[in-house]
């Protein structure tokens, strides 16, 4: 698995696998472990989650499918887990406390990567210095935040704590391009990963008609085209949600696809840079 490097020093796999709206249902469980031990034994080892998700929920199922059983330690030193704080929770004491909640879930002693979701009305420096906390006793090994723009990060880096923050996770698709503009310069020039999120809009990318053509002449499935453009760009990883087994062998499968020069002109012509700042969008 190819591998950018955060701020941090830390490898991080430039593909993995989203948890978002798993660990809702019950009767859905046994199929999401499935595809999560699944995308594992592909070396899917980056997994993205959140205490937002099912309410703890995905982070339960995550514990149950990979750090349960004789395996532990061992699976855990080759996975990559990165949750998310909710900003109601990023007090100094809140987040703190959230952190322990989310890692007792995951059945772990530590995440590789912990994020606040979004924007908080609790000072940052606050958020940051929980963090800087957790880092220091061996909770997390490095911090971020999500849907933060670029006047955000660039107040945020300035906040006692802010030259930790190794990545932005943040909605980024062939429809929703508009980070081009500036935030993903920026980042880059930063030597900061962006983490995609959504990266087929969910599911509404896959009818349309150019990438669902460019998928047709290749034999692939438009998901697969979406997620190769997405690995194509620079300092971006990429974190579909893998709630079945079929659709992490695709995602899997869309590491090795190699879009050409004219693939990719194609749908940078269907799917248009921005020509003008754009506001940062979330869904």
């Amino acid at each position: 698995m190819r591998t950018l490097t955060l701020p941090s020093g830390q490898p991080i796999p430039i593909l993995g696998m989203g948890t978002w709206q798993m660990g809702e249902n019950p009767k859905h469980r046994q199929r999401e472990i499935d595809a999560l031990r699944r995308g594992f034994e592909l070396g899917l080892s980056l997994i993205d989650t959140a205490e937002m998700y099912g309410e703890g929920g995905a982070e339960e199922v995550i514990g149950q499918a990979l750090l349960s059983g004789k395996a532990d330690a061992s699976r855990r030193s080759d996975l990559f887990l990165v949750s998310k704080v909710y900003p109601h929770n990023a007090s100094k004491r809140g987040a703190i406390a959230a952190c322990e909640r989310s890692l007792k879930r995951l059945n772990t002693d530590y995440l590789d990567l912990y994020l606040l979701h979004w924007r908080s009305s609790i000072p940052l420096a606050e958020t940051l210095d929980a963090f800087q906390t957790l880092q220091q006793s061996g909770k997390i090994r490095s911090y971020g935040v999500s849907n933060f723009a670029v006047k955000e990060m660039e107040a945020a880096i300035r906040q006692p704590g802010g030259s930790g923050i190794t990545t932005n996770q943040v909605l980024y698709n062939l429809m929703r391009r508009g980070i081009e503009w500036d935030l993903l310069p920026w980042c880059r020039q930063h030597q900061m990963p962006i983490m995609a999120y959504s990266p087929i809009e969910q599911g509404r990318l896959l009818t349309h008609p150019i990438l669902k053509a460019t998928a047709q002449s290749r034999n692939v499935t438009a998901a697969q085209v979406a997620i190769a453009w997405l690995l194509h760009q620079d300092h971006v990883i990429v974190i579909p949600k893998s709630s079945r087994i079929e659709h992490v062998e695709q995602n899997r499968a869309a590491l090795d696809l190699q879009l050409s020069g004219d693939e990719l002109n194609t749908l940078n012509a269907a799917f248009s840079s921005p020509t003008q700042p754009t506001p940062l969008e979330m869904l």
